[in-house]
Order: C-alpha cells, then sequence, then structure tokens
C-alpha cells in the first residue's frame, strides 16, 4: 500500500527588518538574509531619494524647483501679473505629489523676498520671510503673490524647441522635462543643499557674472586657470570671505574644502555700539545672539553691556553696546573665534550627472554644462531646420499651382467627393499628398497669383537658413560661438557686482579667550635723551614734583595720549619697534622710569630717535636727511597682520637722519640749514612714498658742505614773519634768517 504524502504547507513571506523571515503557516520558521530584505525593500527607496528628491542635476535644480518652476511658466507668469501663491501651489500639485506645505516651503526659498538665492527665480510680494533669520516666518500662501524673474527668461529659452526631454508626470497626464534648457551655468550661481541616502550635496553660489566669464574662458581655452576669473564663492547674504589659498584649490580641484565666511561689521564711536550688517549664510541672527548670551553668562565675554536685533525694513543688523574703553577691534576678533560670526561653508559639489551621482572640481562642472548646453543647442537647431525643410517643401508644392491655377480650381470643381480632391491634385501636378493637402487647404479667396508669388518668395531665403542652420550642426566653433554669444547676453542683462569682499590675508589674531581687554584711560608719557620711558596719570602727574632724571639726561618728548594706543620707537639703526602702551608701568615723576631699550629687546648701541603713537595707523611719517631730502610714508606701510614687535628697513640708511615727523594731518614745517638758511613747506606738497626705505625727494637745495641742521613744525610761534619762508614750489633753498623773526629759541 503507497505511503499517504504529507501536504507542503503554504508560505506566507514578511518582510520586516526587525524580523527577516518566512514564516510558514505549519509554524516552520525559515531565516531569510537581511542583505535580500535591504535589496528589494532598502535599496529602492533610497536610490528613489538620490535620483528624484535630494540632488540637484547639471540645470542646478532639484525636481521640486523643476516642477515648481515649470508650473509657474505654464501658467504665464513669465510675463504676466503676479497671482496668489496658494493658486501657484495647488497648479504645482499636477507635477509634485507632495503636500502643499512642502512645496510652499520650495517657493519661499526660490523667491527674492527670502533673499536665500544670489539669483533669484521668484518674484515676491508680501512676508516671504528671511533666510538669516529662524524666527522672522513666512507668510500663508494666501496671504502672498509671485511671479517668475526676468532671468528665468535664460532658463526657459527654447523648451518649446526640444531641446530637453519631457516625461509623463506621476499620473501621466501631464507633460514635464527632465531638465531646464538654462542658457548659463545655474548650478554654480545659487547655493544648493541636499541630504539623500548615504551621501549629500552641499554646493556654494559663485557670482554670475564671473560665472559666466569663466565658462567663456573655458570653451575659448580648455586649459584656462579658473582662478583668474572666477575669484571666490559669492553669498547672496554678503560677508567677507577669508581667502585661503589651499580651501579655494580644494573646492576648484575636488569639489570637496571648507570656505570661512566672516561677518561685516563697524564701530559708531559716537554711541560705543558696534553694528553687524552681513552675517555668514550658514547662521541665523538668533544663533548668534544665543552664543553671545551664553559667553557673556560664563563671563567669557565681559566687553558687551547689551544687545538687540534691530534688523527692519533696510536689512540685518545686530547691535552691540560696549562698555566703556573697550577695544571693538579685539572684542571682535574674539567673537569671531567663539561665535558663529565667523563660520565655515562646507562644500560638497555632488551633482547628478546623467542621472549618476558624482563629486566632481568646479572647471569639470562647467565642462560638463558646456556639454549639455551643447546638445541643447544642437537640439533646437536640428527642430528649426526641419521646420525649415517642411515648409520648404510646401512653398515648392506651390511651384506647381503656380503653372495652371485654373486647372488646380478645376480638379476641386470636379471632384465628386472630398476625400477625392487631395489624390486628384496630387495627380494632376505630381506632388505628393502633404503638398496636395497644403494646397486644398487653401481658401478660394487667397487663390492669386500675388499670394501664391508671395509664398514662393520665401523659397530662396529657406534655402539660405537651411543652409546655415545645416552648418551650425556640422560645425562645434560655430555651435560655441552660440553659447558664447547667449552667456555674454546673460551678463550684460544681469550681472551684478560681488556682494562678498574678499579678504586675502586674514586678520584673526591669536587672542587668548580669557585675555582682557586693554583698559582706556588718560596718560601722559615722557621719553628721555637716554631713552628711558614714564607713563604718569594726569591725576598722579598734577600732585608730583620735578622730573627724577640722571645727571645728563633730559626730556625729548612729552605726548599726552591713552593707555591702550601702539606705540612706535624709531631708532637710529632704521628699525621700529611695537607695543602697547600699557607695557609700560604706571609710575611718578620721582621714579627714573623703565629703559626702553632694554624692555624692548633692542641692539646694543640702538637709539630712540622718535616715538609715534596711534590707535588705527592713520597719518604719516616725515622722515627729514640732513641732505634735505625728505621721505613721506603713510602710518598705515608699519600696520601688521601679524603681532610683530620688531619691523627692520623702517627708513632709509642712505643719509643722516635730522628729525622725524609725525602728523594726521597737513601741518606746515620749518628746514633750516647749517648757514642759517629756513624754508617752511607744508606736508601736502611732499608726495607720500610706498616704500619705506625709498631715498625721499629733495626739499632743501644745499650748496656744497651745506646740510639741514634743523627741523621742526613751524607756526606763528616759531617765526614772526613765518610767510617769508614759505614757498609754493619745492626744491628751494629758503631765506636767511633775520634775528627779529626768531620768536622761539632755536639754538642757532
Amino acid at each position: 500500500m503507497a505511503k499517504k504524502q504529507k501536504k507542503t504547507p503554504a508560505v506566507k513571506k514578511c518582510s520586516g527588518l526587525s524580523d527577516n523571515v518566512e514564516i510558514l503557516s505549519a509554524g516552520e520558521v525559515l531565516e531569510n538574509p537581511i542583505t535580500e530584505t535591504l535589496r528589494k525593500n532598502y535599496m529602492p527607496y533610497a536610490m528613489s531619494v538620490i535620483v528624484s528628491r535630494a540632488l540637484p542635476e547639471i540645470d542646478g535644480l532639484k525636481p521640486s524647483h523643476r516642477k515648481l518652476l515649470y508650473t509657474m511658466y505654464e501658467m504665464g507668469l513669465l510675463k504676466g501679473a503676479k497671482t496668489k501663491s496658494a493658486n501657484i501651489v495647488g497648479q504645482t500639485m499636477r507635477l509634485n505629489p507632495h503636500g502643499d506645505q512642502a512645496i510652499y516651503e520650495t517657493m519661499v526659498r526660490l523667491a527674492r523676498g527670502n533673499e536665500s538665492l544670489l539669483v533669484p527665480f521668484i518674484d515676491s510680494k508680501g512676508n516671504f520671510g528671511k533666510a538669516y533669520s529662524r524666527d522672522m516666518a513666512y507668510a500663508a500662501s494666501r496671504y502672498t503673490e509671485a511671479k517668475l524673474e526676468n532671468i528665468c527668461e535664460e532658463m526657459f529659452r527654447d523648451i518649446d524647441y526640444d531641446t530637453v526631454d519631457f516625461v509623463d508626470n506621476y499620473d501621466s497626464t501631464r507633460k514635464e522635462p527632465t531638465l531646464l534648457p538654462t542658457t548659463f551655468p545655474n548650478i554654480l550661481t545659487n547655493n544648493t543643499l541636499g541630504i539623500a541616502v548615504g551621501m549629500a550635496s552641499s554646493i556654494c553660489s559663485f557670482n554670475l557674472e564671473e560665472v559666466c566669464k569663466t565658462t567663456i574662458a573655458i570653451i575659448n581655452d580648455s586649459e584656462h586657470n579658473i582662478k583668474d576669473t572666477l575669484l571666490a564663492p559669492d553669498f547672496s547674504g554678503g560677508g567677507i570671505i577669508l581667502y585661503d589659498q589651499s580651501d579655494i584649490d580644494g573646492v576648484y580641484n575636488t569639489g570637496r574644502g571648507s570656505i570661512k565666511v566672516r561677518s561685516k561689521w563697524n564701530y559708531i564711536k559716537e554711541y560705543n555700539i558696534i553694528e553687524v550688517t552681513e552675517i555668514p549664510q550658514t547662521t541665523t541672527i538668533e544663533a548668534i545672539m544665543d552664543k553671545v548670551a551664553d559667553l557673556v553668562k560664563q563671563g567669557k565675554i565681559k566687553e558687551i553691556s547689551d544687545m538687540r536685533d534691530e534688523t527692519d525694513l533696510n536689512g540685518l543688523k545686530i547691535a552691540f553696546d560696549l562698555k566703556r574703553g573697550q577695544d571693538p577691534e579685539k572684542l571682535m576678533n574674539k567673537l569671531f573665534k567663539l561665535t558663529p560670526l565667523e563660520d565655515s561653508f562646507s562644500a560638497n559639489f555632488n551633482v547628478l550627472i546623467a542621472g549618476a551621482p558624482r563629486v566632481i572640481g568646479i572647471k569639470e562642472l562647467i565642462q560638463e554644462w558646456i556639454a549639455f548646453r551643447t546638445d541643447c543647442v544642437k537640439r533646437r537647431t536640428f527642430y528649426n531646420l526641419n521646420l525649415k525643410k517642411n515648409r520648404l517643401h510646401l512653398v515648392k508644392g506651390l511651384e506647381y499651382i503656380l503653372m495652371d491655377i485654373d486647372k488646380a480650381i478645376d480638379i476641386v470643381r470636379n471632384t465628386e467627393d472630398d476625400k477625392e480632391v487631395v489624390p486628384n491634385l496630387m495627380i494632376g501636378f505630381g506632388i505628393d499628398e502633404v503638398q496636395a493637402e497644403y494646397v486644398a487647404e487653401i481658401r478660394l479667396r487667397q487663390l492669386n497669383k500675388n499670394y501664391i508669388l508671395k509664398r514662393i518668395e520665401e523659397k530662396d531665403n529657406l534655402i539660405k537658413e537651411i543652409a546655415e542652420l545645416e552648418g551650425i550642426l556640422k560645425s562645434d566653433k560655430k555651435i560655441k560661438k552660440i553659447i558664447v554669444s547667449e552667456l555674454e547676453n546673460v551678463i550684460k542683462k544681469y550681472g551684478q557686482p560681488r556682494k562678498s569682499e574678499i579678504l586675502y590675508e586674514s586678520t584673526v589674531s591669536d587672542v587668548d579667550n580669557e585675555e582682557e581687554v586693554i583698559p582706556s584711560y588718560p596718560v601722559n608719557i615722557f621719553v628721555t635723551q637716554q631713552g628711558y620711558v614714564k607713563k604718569i596719570t594726569p591725576q598722579s602727574l598734577r600732585m608730583s614734583g620735578e622730573h627724577k632724571l640722571k645727571a645728563d639726561d633730559y626730556i625729548v618728548q612729552h605726548i599726552e595720549t591713552t593707555n591702550d594706543v601702539e606705540l612706535m620707537f624709531f631708532t637710529n639703526k632704521q628699525h621700529v619697534y611695537k607695543c602697547k602702551a600699557n607695557v609700560f608701568e604706571d609710575t611718578k615723576t620721582s621714579v627714573m622710569g623703565e629703559y626702553a631699550p632694554a624692555k624692548l629687546g633692542m641692539e646694543d648701541g640702538e637709539e630712540i630717535v622718535k616715538l609715534v603713537y596711534t590707535k588705527d595707523y592713520k597719518g604719516f611719517v616725515m622722515f627729514c636727511f640732513d641732505n634735505g631730502k625728505v621721505t613721506k610714508v603713510p602710518l598705515s606701510s608699519y600696520e601688521t597682520k601679524q603681532n610683530r614687535k620688531k619691523l627692520i628697513n623702517a627708513y632709509t640708511d642712505k643719509a643722516t637722519l635730522v628729525d622725524i615727523i609725525f602728523g594726521t594731518e597737513n601741518v606746515d614745517v620749518a628746514f633750516i640749514s647749517s648757514v642759517n638758511r629756513a624754508l617752511v613747506v607744508n606736508t601736502s606738497q611732499i608726495s607720500e612714498k610706498t616704500t619705506k626705505n625709498s631715498i625721499g625727494i629733495q626739499v632743501q637745495t644745499l650748496k656744497k658742505n651745506q646740510t639741514v641742521k634743523i627741523v621742526k613744525v613751524a607756526d606763528e610761534e616759531t617765526f614772526a614773519n613765518i610767510s617769508k619762508y614759505k614757498t609754493k614750489n619745492i626744491p628751494a633753498a629758503g631765506s636767511f634768517i633775520r634775528e627779529d623773526d626768531v620768536v622761539e629759541q632755536l639754538n642757532l
């Protein structure tokens, strides 16, 4: 007797990520590899996010952006008036199967009012929020209006000429473009951020004019160095880019890197306020203020008494009220180091090229766009060529009708059935069906010789145009010329100056977080002939007696200034030593003071010639030599980015120095020679030299064995008749000094 077989139980599959099993109805369990579940369930989702949602394509748009802009284009919003944003969102849902809120958020970011994009695509009306503020929310779509910006003409140019492919929308009721045939590299002119599955994209924006010029240069020369025309990123929020060659090279060559961006600020001395007017693209007003508030609570920032968000219709503004006597420059350096007032934009040029994600450098990205645009121009040319050929074919059919119009009329009149008209015309004139159909559709009132002759006149023009179009298709050079012409037109119509400034040398100083700001209060600084320095407060000076000095020493300079100024000691060895005034201790007249050469580390035999003080490096110094020459150097030439204590070659050693004159405004200076000739010259008559150790220009002319022995600022207290010694033109010898003209003791 045959053994009865056991029935195989039915299998029920369960693809949950937590179980990854196949459950049999009989209770048996078979393990299913998790890799198989990931392949079937997770990979399709991941690929959909990468290819159809998060990453931009070569036209610079994500699918959500493209669907929205194309909907607005179809609604006639490129030329028409603005319409309610809610209407646009509703129409876009026919292409984008997402909720209205998601579509409206996309629309907000593309709008000019939001200030997210360097080249906005949507002309907005109403409150669209601000990209630089977390709390300034946009109004609902029923309250705002929008239309396309004029630059969208370049995005949609020739889209109806088969320049790009069209596909069905999600329910196959409409067609939508897979790309937009943009006439400029939009992929580089607007910043784009996208997070996909396992990868992301972060593209910084560049100035439209610079991008177009760079593209033109690459078209003309594939070996073009893009750094010559594409200077640095340019952000919609402005700010200052701290240019670092290695960072820029990384972004330009590999598509990955980091760009440091610093806020733009100014100090209002009258109110002792710092105003921040531009911030990095990657932060917000609220993030900055929250961080500053935390630092103040922790005691790391003690210089700020209050801060406010003063953003209004005029734009962004954050105000910091400073405590009395604080240094705004030093405070901002500290804030740059500790807060998002200085931030980095992490670039990751991950773009979909032919449907596949690629991280590429800027030059390669521009070359990919050129290839894309070349294809668009070819497709447009081919489309126009077919139109011209079809039109020429119809016009040639009319030539046969011209031979015998009466015959054509007779054929139509004697044909019994409408369906037979076209075949009879084909037989009667030897033309094809398309030509016969065209002739048959001509109205009776148009069937005259003038009408037909005008149509036939098109023939020569059509033949010429067809030849030109065929020549374009055969010539890469002509296609490149067309692309260049379109880019030049974009520059002319839409080019704008840079918004972000470029700082090629970073001024960030290594400020210790715990370092206190130098207090500012009035002081008197005395310098003696032998190099001793005393710093005395006005109160102490009033209560003190005579200065204590060495027997053969005397005071050569007395300066009234503040404790936080920069002191610059010029020496007889053409060096200048720099330090803050607070380096010297407050003292009294009853002490000898501090020996500056030892404190500043001067060389053996080095002596102080002149002490100059400044806070902002404004003004000039004049080096006056015994040969009558003068070198006038702007004080800013001695300003350094690093905290350097000693500068060499402060002035020339080609002649003997008589004196150094420092001034912030133009004054009269007297030059007195060894033969008692005096010449009074205004400092405005002496041109500045950019090179510190220049030999200068001749001011006082001297005869053999004559020298300049005295140089000093001159006024009515120096000469009773000062106009006698002035001159309009230099060089000059000056006039001999009369005893009754001398007011003060000049040691002649």
